[in-house]
């Protein structure tokens, strides 16, 4: 365990709780909901909502988990600027395969219902096959349904290739999950030129892209090359997660006319949220940063 995972894990939950409140909306679909309302009608972004919570062992808490996203989706009714993003953890992939097929199928019945999408997020190496299988299994009856590709990985240049046969809708990422070198490259930089090279790869095989990332020098770059390369603007879009403060580069891309999504998590658990929070400290240790300036703005602006 490096020195940062040992600092981060040993951190106080309630100061991790407080830490948190920027990057999750609450511990209710309503608050996510209404949190999507806000960024739809005051900044006209898109969303996609996430209960967090991952790595579920029992039947229960999977069948309480596939009732929260049925739940989500009837909430959303009408919402077509909000979206829906699950785990295959989340919905029993530990028990079978079938099983985690079988209840991501309901939620996506319900999603066609509604004429909303959803997207399989992808965890750590170890699960990769599983959930690109479960994803191409899918898509042979949805279309409403797309999954993540991470640029860290040595094998997403084949994962991409693997995809020939049909339009896929990916959001590509660097990925946040410590991976060891022997699967994964190790410096930032090479994760971004990666994630720019697998980009135009799947631009040019027809598949939508959502790009993750708040590298505003990166995001530069992908905004050349889209222009460069005439990309319809219905192929891709910028995605990034809430409470990173990165209105300006966002507000640019909007009026620049490219659609911008916030990732919007919330917690049914607050362990769940301060695990997640921990995850994204140890991987971007900058956001001990964001987190301060997130709370310097609050306490200003009540003033």
């Amino acid at each position: 365990m490096s020195l940062k995972e040992r600092v981060v894990n040993s951190a106080p939950d309630f100061i991790v709780k407080f830490c948190a409140a920027p990057y999750v909306a609450g511990d209710t679909k309503e608050a996510a909901i209404k949190e999507a309302d806000c960024l739809w009608q005051s900044r006209r972004i898109l969303s996609t909502l996430d209960i967090l919570g991952e790595e579920l062992t029992s039947r229960d808490e999977v069948e309480k988990v596939v009732a929260s996203y049925l739940a989500i989706l009837d909430g959303l009714k009408g919402r077509d600027y909000a979206t829906i993003s699950l785990k295959p953890t989340q919905l029993g992939i530990y028990q079978s395969f079938d099983y985690c097929y079988d209840n991501t199928a309901k939620i996506l019945d319900k999603a066609a219902e509604y004429k909303n999408f959803v997207t399989i997020d992808m965890e750590d190496s170890s699960f990769t096959d599983v959930t690109l299988e479960l994803y191409k299994k899918l898509r042979q009856k949805y279309e409403n349904v797309g999954t993540v590709l991470q640029s860290r990985l040595f094998r997403t240049e084949k994962d991409i290739e693997g995809l020939d046969g049909f339009q896929a809708h990916i959001r590509l990422c660097i990925g946040i999950y410590r991976e060891p070198p022997e699967v994964a490259l190790q410096d930032k930089k090479d994760m971004k030129e990666k994630l720019l090279i697998y980009m135009e790869r799947l631009l040019e095989k027809g598949h939508f892209v959502a790009i993750g990332t708040h590298d505003e020098k990166l995001i530069h770059r992908c905004t050349e090359l889209l222009q460069n390369n005439k990309v319809p603007a219905e192929q891709y879009e910028f995605q990034m997660l809430a409470g990173v403060p990165r209105e300006k580069i966002q507000d640019e891309l909007i009026q620049k006319n490219y659609t911008m999504r916030l990732y919007i998590p919330f917690a049914e658990d607050w362990k769940d949220a301060i695990a997640y929070c921990k995850r994204r400290l140890i991987a971007n240790p900058n956001m001990g940063f964001y987190i301060a300036q997130n709370w310097c703005k609050r306490l200003l602006s009540k003033r």
